[in-house]
């Protein structure tokens, strides 16, 4: 695009034209110029003779001076549009965001939430539920692939449906393995609380899946951010129990726990829960080292404006099996979901909305001493838009990947920058 606008920018500004009388106001459009340096064998048609001729046959005429600078002109103007159009993508510094699936692809005009992982080959690969709304009858779970060598992401395909129930929060996950797991939830009534978690299984990097299977036999239970890996070799599944039937309020008794899965002889089993005043969900687990886990979860209660409304953390000091009472944080929370990892370097890195009530912006704050504080932040996205439920991968090439719904949960979005650009940024503000 810029090679195309710097080509228009310095063509030079004589007309070609046939000596016979033309619509000199059509000629002297800005955009003839370049169009007619672009062909060595363009034919031009005179209104008046409507038989053409080759560009070889034809006479140039130096434009009057004044007419000169008015094309200038008219090119710089096109050059900054195609220039500022061009890098509407570059937010800030070297972060990109982009476009994934709006409104226009044809599956349901809600698409939400997103999950995506990098595969083994270097694709990425997500899944989100999509139809026509959080609570419509008929949501499935679609999948799309990013192929490494392509700029374009593939149209979504269904992975995971059922004729009598609505699906929702898909989570894709490659183990190391080589295993792909789709955790996602199927519900049973009309809110959350009726969910079970269900997976499947891809053998062959998510081309195909296998049949679903229940995970979960609890009513309410639900998923929502990636597994990890201990040093043991388990993998830790983030999940919680949600109640109550009010699709505004997110009950007390509300909690967080975390599914354990020994690859060795592939049982799983429960940890205890984690507590708190006003209820948490949708937990985000690093561990710190071999005994010491930290996890942040998405507040509990309603979406009135608040002045208390704080990301709950909770600690583990046993490997991951039982969690202290989850207490407020200094992150402000507008009860919406987070996500949070460790990157190759150590550090931690939380992904969040900066608001108590509001979801923006979308702000990612890195720790550099195992989670104590977090000087380091810098906004992904911001403005009067809803940016919410991020899932964050560090790729093999070092860079950070952030997917991210906008536009009511009609648009995916997906951003990427690197761990230095962040480091470049501090506000000194502790956990």
């Amino acid at each position: 695009m810029f090679a195309i606008a710097a080509t228009y920018f310095f063509c030079p500004t004589k007309c070609p034209i046939d000596p016979r009388p033309l619509n000199i106001k059509r000629l002297y459009l800005p955009f003839t110029p370049w169009l007619l340096s672009f062909q060595s064998s363009i034919q031009i048609t005179s209104p008046m003779y409507p038989e053409t001729k080759k560009r070889s046959e034809i006479k140039t005429l130096e434009i009057p001076k004044r007419l000169d600078i008015v094309i200038g002109a008219c090119r710089f103007i096109l050059l900054f549009i195609i220039v500022t159009q061009f890098s509407i993508n570059w937010v800030s510094g070297d972060l990109i965001v982009r476009k994934i699936f709006g409104p226009e692809v044809p599956t349901g005009k809600y698409k939400h939430p997103c999950s995506f992982d990098e595969l083994d080959n270097g694709d990425l690969y997500l899944a989100y539920y999509g139809g026509a709304g959080e609570y419509a009858s008929g949501t499935v779970v679609y999948g799309a692939r990013l192929n490494q060598e392509s700029s374009h992401w593939s149209q979504p395909r269904k992975i995971a449906g059922n004729p009598f129930r609505s699906l929702g929060n898909p989570v894709v996950w490659q183990g190391p393995d080589g295993l792909v797991w789709l955790f996602y939830v199927t519900r049973f009534g009309d809110t959350w609380s009726t969910s079970r978690i269900k997976v499947k299984i891809s053998r062959d990097g998510a081309v195909s899946w296998s049949d679903s299977a229940l995970l979960t036999i609890e009513p309410g239970t639900m998923v929502r951010a990636h597994p990890i890996v201990l040093q043991t070799g388990e993998y830790l599944l983030p999940i919680y129990h949600e109640t109550g039937h009010d699709t505004e309020l997110v009950g007390p008794d509300t909690t967080s726990f975390f599914l354990r899965y020994n690859p060795s002889n592939k049982k799983w089993s429960s940890s205890k829960r984690i507590r708190s005043d006003h209820g948490n969900l949708q937990p985000a687990v690093v561990q710190v080292d071999d005994k010491h886990l930290i996890a942040y979860c998405r507040r509990g209660g309603g979406y009135e404006p608040t002045t208390e409304g704080y990301l709950i953390r909770s600690e583990s000091r046993d490997g991951g099996h039982t969690w202290g009472k989850g207490g407020n944080s200094s992150f402000p929370n507008p009860n919406s979901a987070v996500d949070f990892i460790k990157l190759r370097s150590g550090r931690l890195l939380l992904l969040y909305n900066d608001s108590m009530n509001d979801r923006t912006p979308l702000t990612a704050a890195l720790s550099s001493d195992n989670g104590k504080t977090f000087p380091h932040r810098m906004n992904i996205a911001s403005g009067r838009d809803s940016f919410a439920y991020p899932t964050v991968v560090q790729t093999r090439d070092g860079r950070i990947h952030v997917t991210f719904t906008s536009q009511e949960r009609t648009q995916i979005n997906h951003a990427i920058f690197n761990e230095n650009d962040l480091l470049l940024k501090s506000d000194n503000k502790k956990l």
